[in-house]
């Protein structure tokens, strides 16, 4: 879970200091207001495109951790209803055991 959690974190990061980098060289930038509005206008096309494509990825990774998720979830259903079974079985025996004694 730590993983996942600094890579989050790496990843936040990449993000906020991309935009922060644009953003100043920018505003830094010889450039006429025309030009800059023009630039900054493609950058947010860009970063919107980039945005859809890693929010797809994320999805598509969620989904198949859900589709994992589920199919271990069945697996210990069926296992622990097996060991439930396999219990009611043994159990007449250990009583009529008892009774005997």
């Amino acid at each position: 879970m730590s993983d996942r959690d600094s890579f989050g974190a790496f990843l936040v990061g990449f993000f906020v200091g991309g935009i922060t980098g644009a953003v100043v060289s920018l505003l830094l930038a010889p450039q006429s207001g025309d030009e800059t509005r023009t630039v900054i206008k493609e950058k947010a096309i860009e970063l919107k495109d980039k945005t859809a494509t890693t929010a797809e990825e994320v999805y598509h990774k969620a989904e198949k951790v859900a589709v994992d998720a589920s199919g271990k979830t069945k697996t210990f259903i069926k296992s622990t209803a097996e060991k439930a079974a396999e219990t009611i079985k043994k159990k007449p025996v250990v009583l009529e055991g008892d009774k005997a004694e």
